[in-house]
C-alpha cells in the first residue's frame, strides 16, 4: 500500500487561500506608488551664476550633497540673480530651483509667477570700492563718476538704482558701466572706471583682493540702519576690524555695510519631499560662521520677500521629518507617501484575518470531504441493484472502493487534519464491509 504523505502545512492550499489577497495588495501598492503623490524626480536643474562665482561654487556643493541620495543636480550657468528668477518663473524653462538675491522681486509678483522660497542662505553685502584721497561718506558724492554695476542679470543694477533714488540721484547723473566682475575689476585697477559696485559673499576672491589692494577704499555705509528701514530686504552688517588680515590690521576699522541675502527659490511645482532635502544640504553648507553671520544663523526663514513654503517652515521649527532622521531619503519618502494605504491595509487586516483562515481550512478539508460523495455513490449503486445484479454490482463497487482507497492514500495533508483523513479511511472500510455483506 502506498505511503500516506503528511506535511505540517499545505503549501498549495495556503497559496490558493492567501495568494489572491497578497497579489491584490501588491497591485494596489504598486499602482499607488505611481499614482498617489508621485515620487520626486531623480534629476533636477539648478540655475547658479557665472563661472567661478560664489553661486556656482555653492551649487556644486549642493550637487555633491544631493548625489549622496541618488539625485542628480544639473547646474546651469547664468548672469546672476535676475536671470535665475526669470528662468525659474518661465513655464517653458526646465529650471527647477536656483539662487535669487533678496529684493529682486515683490511678494505679489512671486505669488503670481508661482515662486516659493526655501529660505535665505547667506549675506551678500553691497561692496562699493573707489579710489581717491578724499573719503566718500555719502552716495551723493558719486555724481558724475564712472560706475560699474555689472550686467542686468546680476541684480546689482536694480538695487543700485534704488539706492540712488533715496539719495535724490538719477541714473543719468552717473556714467553706468555693465562689465562682468573680472573685467570690471581689471578696468577699475587700470583706472578706466572710478567706482566698482559688487554684491557678493565674503569669501569672494575678488572682494578679498580689493580689500588688500593699496589705494582702493571701501565705502562705509554710515547710514546703514536707515537704509534697512527703507528697504526691509536689506540687513545691516559689520565688517569687523582686522577680519581680512589681523597681522596687517586690514581693515583698520569697522565698516558698516548693507546686505541683501541670497535665497533659495524654486517653482511651486517642486516636490515637497525635496524641500527638506535641500534644506538639510543648506544647513551643512551655510550653517557655519563667517565674516558676517554667526554659527547656525543660516539657513533662515527671514530676510526674504518671497513667501517661505510651509514645508520649509516646518523644517525651521522642527528640523528634518521624523523618518528622514533614521531612514534613507527614498525609504522615508516611500513610507510617507504610502501611509494612507498602509493605514487602510491595517484596517483591513482584522477582517481579512477572519476570512482567510477559514478559507484555508475549507480548502484542506475539501480534499477529504469530496471522497464522501464517491462513497455515497457506491452505496447508492448497491441499494439500487436488483437481486439478480447484486453480485455483479458488488464486485464492481469493490474494485471502485480499491481505487478510491489508493487515491486517498496519496493525499498530502497537514498533520493537524490527520483525524479527518483517518476517519475517511475507516469509513471506506465500513462501506467495503457493507458491500461484501451484500454479495
Amino acid at each position: 500500500m502506498p505511503k500516506i504523505k503528511f506535511t505540517l502545512i499545505s503549501t498549495k492550499d495556503a497559496l490558493i487561500a492567501f495568494g489572491p489577497i497578497v497579489l491584490m495588495v501588491i497591485a494596489v501598492l504598486l499602482a499607488a506608488y505611481y499614482v498617489v503623490d508621485p515620487a520626486p524626480g531623480r534629476t533636477l536643474d539648478f540655475s547658479a551664476g557665472q563661472e567661478n562665482s560664489a553661486y556656482e561654487r555653492f551649487a556644486k556643493q549642493y550637487a555633491e550633497e544631493l548625489a549622496n541620495n541618488q539625485i542628480t543636480l544639473r547646474i546651469h550657468k547664468s548672469q546672476g540673480s535676475q536671470e535665475n528668477l526669470q528662468q525659474i518663473a518661465d513655464p517653458d524653462s526646465n529650471i527647477d530651483i536656483g539662487f535669487v538675491q533678496s529684493g529682486s522681486t515683490t511678494e505679489k509678483d512671486a505669488i503670481e509667477k508661482g515662486l516659493i522660497s526655501l529660505g535665505s542662505l547667506f549675506y551678500e553685502p553691497i561692496w562699493i570700492f573707489y579710489r581717491g584721497k578724499k573719503e566718500i561718506t555719502s552716495l551723493t558724492e558719486l555724481k558724475g563718476k564712472r560706475i560699474n554695476v555689472g550686467p542686468d542679470g546680476f541684480g546689482v543694477r536694480r538695487l543700485f538704482q534704488q539706492l540712488l533714488s533715496v539719495n535724490n540721484l538719477e541714473e543719468t547723473q552717473v556714467e553706468i558701466h555693465q562689465l562682468e566682475s573680472t573685467p570690471a575689476t581689471v578696468a577699475f585697477i587700470d583706472e578706466k572706471i572710478d567706482v566698482l559696485v559688487m554684491s557678493s559673499a565674503s569669501d569672494s576672491q575678488l572682494v578679498q583682493m580689493l580689500l588688500q589692494t593699496p589705494g582702493v577704499k571701501l565705502f562705509d555705509f554710515v547710514q546703514a540702519e536707515a537704509y534697512t528701514r527703507r528697504f526691509p530686504y536689506l540687513s545691516h552688517v559689520v565688517l569687523p576690524r582686522g577680519i581680512v588680515d589681523m597681522g596687517k590690521d586690514i581693515p583698520s576699522r569697522d565698516y558698516h555695510l548693507i546686505s541683501p541675502t541670497a535665497t533659495l527659490v524654486a517653482h511651486e511645482s517642486l516636490h515637497p519631499a525635496l524641500i527638506s532635502l535641500f534644506l538639510q544640504a543648506a544647513k551643512k553648507i551655510h550653517g557655519s560662521a563667517n565674516w558676517f553671520s554667526k554659527q547656525g544663523e543660516f539657513p533662515s526663514d527671514r530676510y526674504t520677500e518671497i513667501t517661505v513654503e510651509p514645508q520649509a517652515e516646518k523644517f525651521y521649527k522642527n528640523g528634518p521629518p521624523f523618518l528622514q532622521r533614521y531612514l534613507s531619503f527614498w525609504m522615508s519618502n516611500f513610507l510617507e507617501r504610502m501611509w494612507v494605504l498602509l493605514i487602510a491595509f491595517g484596517a483591513l487586516a482584522l477582517p481579512l484575518s477572519k476570512i482567510i483562515p477559514p478559507l484555508y481550512v475549507w480548502r484542506v478539508r475539501s480534499r477529504i470531504y469530496r471522497w464522501y460523495g464517491q462513497l455515497r455513490s457506491v452505496e447508492h449503486a448497491l441499494d439500487e441493484a436488483s437481486p439478480e445484479q447484486r453480485q455483479q454490482i458488488a464486485e464492481q463497487q469493490l474494485r471502485r472502493l480499491n481505487e478510491i482507497e489508493n487515491k486517498v492514500n496519496q493525499i498530502s495533508i497537514p498533520l493537524s487534519y490527520a483525524e479527518e483523513l483517518y476517519g475517511l479511511r475507516s469509513h471506506i472500510q465500513f462501506v467495503r464491509r457493507r458491500v461484501q455483506s451484500g454479495m
